[in-house]
Formats: C-alpha cells, sequence, structure tokens
C-alpha cells in the first residue's frame, strides 16, 4: 500500500474529517495499491480550488506493508454501480452514498475496503484503524514527493 502525508505526520495517523468512503467519526487509512494513485489523489485535494498549486507543501510518499483478515472488495465501478453508487459521477466529491457503505461495510467487521481510485488506474485502500493492528503495519521505505516533476510527467 501506498500513502502520502504532509511531512513531519506520522504515515499511521487517521486520515481527519469524513472522505469518500469515512464518515467523520470513523478513523481511517487512505493508500492506494499504486504509488502514482496515491499522489493523484494528494495532488487533486491540494490543487482543488487554487489558481497556483502550494508549492511550499512538503510531502512524503510511503510504501507499507499491511494485512487486512478481513476486506470488503468492490474491485469495479459496476459492482459499486449495484450499490447504488453513480458510476458516471465516481469522480465528484458525491460521498453520501460510498460513506454509507464503508460505515455498512465497518459495522459487519470488515477491517478495510479495496476499491476503484478515482484519480488513477489503480485500486485504493481504505483501512478502518479501529479493526486493524498498526503493529502490522511496516513502514517499507519514504520518499519525498517532487510536486514539480510529478505534474510534469502526469500532465
Amino acid at each position: 500500500m501506498w500513502r502520502v502525508v504532509r511531512t513531519g505526520r506520522d504515515v499511521l495517523d487517521g486520515s481527519r474529517g469524513s472522505g469518500r468512503w469515512n464518515t467523520s467519526e470513523m478513523s481511517v487509512l487512505y493508500g492506494a495499491a499504486k504509488r502514482e494513485g496515491a499522489i493523484a489523489e494528494i495532488y487533486f485535494h491540494l490543487s482543488r480550488g487554487q489558481s497556483v498549486f502550494p508549492s511550499r507543501m512538503r510531502h512524503d510518499v510511503f510504501e507499507l506493508t499491511i494485512k487486512m483478515q478481513k476486506a470488503l472488495i468492490l474491485a469495479d465501478e459496476g459492482q459499486l454501480k449495484r450499490l447504488g453508487v453513480d458510476d458516471s459521477r465516481y469522480r465528484e466529491l458525491l460521498y453520501t452514498r460510498t460513506q454509507e457503505i464503508g460505515a455498512a461495510a465497518a459495522f459487519l467487521g470488515f477491517d478495510g475496503l479495496i476499491v476503484p481510485s478515482a484519480r488513477w488506474d489503480c485500486q485504493n485502500i481504505i483501512l478502518f484503524l479501529d479493526a486493524i493492528n498498526l503493529d502490522e503495519v511496516q513502514k517499507v521505505s519514504v520518499q519525498s514527493v517532487d510536486w514539480n516533476a510529478w505534474k510534469q510527467s502526469n500532465s
């Protein structure tokens, strides 16, 4: 799993607030199966509503090994559509239905989700912090994100 966090922040510190797959009452770690997918997600959120990309912000991308005992795998948008997610609007910031799915998965005892990324051709991985053992999450590597280089190679 790949995860991007602001430099100096603990990579295992859960996401703040609500997101696509969690309500504000849930504590989760968001990541991606591909390095570029994790970076693309943070890039999207940093550049939203900005006329100029915030160049002073520093981020690190971590490669992690994780152990999930019981993940809910919704591998494609067809599965999401059957659960009431509008696949034509999946890339938008419409979180109500996906948050309901995430909350139901946590309630049913899943320790996380594997779902299609809205920003990159890969799967996103969401870990429910109340259900996983953080001692089993291992840091493999860490690199600084070079936003200028990333933007140039992915524009």
